[in-house]
C-alpha cells in the first residue's frame, strides 16, 4: 500500500525564491490549460488530447517571449500540473456521466495567486536525496530537512508545499508493506459525538478535546487585529501570519491527537467498526462550528488506512441504522427520541441505556451482522445481532 511521509523543510532566502517561481509557472501552466480547453469547447471543437495540450502550454510556450520564464523552472513539475487537470475533468466527465459514485464533481476551476497554500509535485527525475540527508529539488537546490523517522522504501514522488503559515513541508509517496499485529479477540463500535469524542462498546468513554474552543480567545483577539490593518500593507501581512500560525496550531494539535488515538484503537481490537456519518450535512447545522472542531472524518480516515496496514478489521455502519433507537439487550425499537435525552429505559425489557453507550453496543452488533453476510454466513432464518430482523 502507499502512504505518505510529511516532513519539515527549511529552505533559505534564495531557495525560497525559486520555489515561489516554481508555484507560480506551475499555476500559469494549469491556468493556461484551462482556458485552452474552456474556448475549446465554447467554440464547439472537440476535446483538446492530452499530447496536444502540453506541446501547446509547455513546449510551444517556451519558444514565445510572454512564457520564456516557463524554462527556468523544472519541466517535470509542469508537466504534473498539467496531469492533476486531466485527471480532474475524467472526474467531472464521470461525475456527469454517473461512472463514478457519490456527489456530482465541478469541472475544474482556475488557480488563484492568492491562495495561502501552494504546492508543487516531482517525480524521481526531478529530485533526490542526498547523502547528507539533504533534498535536492532540481533548480532549486537542496534543501534542508528535519527527518523525524526514517522512510521505509524509496519515494516514488515528492510533493513540496507552503501552507497559509509561510511553513514548508516535503510529502513522500512511498510503498510499504503490511504490518500485521498479533491477533487479539477483541472488538469494538465506535459512537462518535460532540460531548464525548467517542463512546466505545466495552464502556471507554473519550473526551473531546475542543481544540479550536479552547484557542478560540486567541484567535478571536489576533483575527481582531488582522481586521484593523489596511489591505495591502506590510502590518496586514504580518498579522495574517500571526492568525494562520494560531490556526497551524490548532490543526497540528488536532491531527497528532487523533493519531494517537486511532494508533491506540487499532493496536488494542481486531476488528473496528464506527457509523457512518453525514458529516457535510451536520457542519450546515448550528453545529458547525463544533463539528469541524471535532474532525470525525479525519479521524475516521485514520483509522481506516491504519486497519489496513495492520492486518486490522475496519468497517462502516449504514447511517441509517437506528443505532440511538434500538435496544442493544432485547432488540426492541423504541422509537427516536430528541438530542437532550441521554438516557432512556426500554419499554420491553426494562433495561436503563445510555443513549451514547446503547448506540455504540448497536453498532459493533450491526458491523459483526454484516461483516457475517460479507463471509456468506446465512441471514434468515433467524435474528441478527443487535435484535434487527
Amino acid at each position: 500500500m502507499q502512504l505518505r511521509y510529511n516532513f519539515r523543510l527549511y529552505p533559505t532566502p534564495g531557495q525560497r525564491q525559486a520555489l515561489v517561481k516554481a508555484f507560480g509557472c506551475a499555476r500559469v501552466v494549469y491556468n493556461d490549460g484551462l482556458r485552452i480547453r474552456q474556448q475549446a469547447h465554447a467554440a464547439g471543437l472537440p476535446y483538446i488530447k492530452d499530447a496536444d495540450l502540453q506541446r501547446r502550454v509547455i513546449c510551444e510556450a517556451k519558444k514565445t517571449p510572454e512564457r520564456a520564464w516557463l524554462a527556468e523552472v523544472p519541466s517535470v513539475v509542469l508537466v504534473q500540473l498539467l496531469n492533476d487537470l486531466h485527471k480532474a475533468y475524467r472526474a467531472f466527465f464521470s461525475s456527469v456521466s454517473g461512472k463514478r459514485k457519490g456527489p456530482r464533481i465541478a469541472p475544474p476551476k482556475l488557480k488563484s495567486r492568492k491562495d495561502r497554500r501552494q504546492a508543487i509535485r516531482l517525480t524521481r527525475n526531478g529530485f533526490s536525496i542526498r547523502p547528507n540527508g539533504r533534498l535536492y529539488v532540481a533548480k532549486v537546490g537542496a534543501v534542508k530537512v528535519r527527518w523525524s523517522r526514517d522512510l521505509p522504501s524509496e519515494p516514488s514522488s515528492v510533493t513540496v508545499v507552503k501552507d497559509a503559515s509561510g511553513r514548508y513541508f516535503a510529502s513522500f509517496v512511498v510503498e510499504v508493506d503490511p504490518e500485521p499485529l498479533p491477533e487479539t479477540d477483541a472488538e469494538v463500535g465506535i459512537d462518535l459525538g460532540l460531548k464525548h469524542f467517542a463512546v466505545l462498546s466495552d464502556g471507554q468513554r473519550i473526551t473531546s478535546p475542543r481544540f479550536l474552543r479552547r484557542a478560540e480567545r486567541r484567535l478571536k483577539k489576533a483575527q481582531r487585529a488582522l481586521s484593523r490593518k489596511q489591505k495591502g500593507s506590510k502590518n496586514r501581512e504580518k498579522a495574517r501570519l500571526k492568525v494562520a500560525k494560531a490556526h497551524a496550531r490548532v490543526a497540528d494539535a488536532r491531527r497528532d491527537w487523533a493519531h494517537k488515538l486511532s494508533t491506540k484503537i487499532i493496536r488494542e481490537n481486531q476488528a473496528v467498526y464506527v457509523e457512518d456519518l453525514a458529516v457535510k450535512g451536520l457542519a450546515r447545522t448550528r453545529l458547525a462550528k463544533s463539528v469541524h472542531d471535532a474532525g470525525w472524518a479525519q479521524f475516521v480516515a485514520m483509522l481506516q488506512y491504519k486497519a489496513a496496514r495492520y492486518g486490522r478489521i475496519f468497517a462502516r455502519v449504514g447511517r441509517f441504522t437506528p443505532t440511538s433507537q434500538v435496544c442493544s439487550t432485547c432488540g426492541a425499537l423504541d422509537g427516536p427520541k430528541p438530542l437532550h435525552v441521554r438516557s432512556w429505559t426500554c419499554a420491553a425489557c426494562g433495561t436503563v441505556h445510555d443513549r451514547d453507550l446503547n448506540a455504540a453496543k448497536n453498532i459493533l452488533a450491526a458491523g459483526r451482522a454484516e461483516r457475517l453476510n460479507a463471509c456468506g454466513a446465512g441471514v434468515r432464518p433467524g435474528p441478527c445481532p443487535g435484535g434487527w430482523r
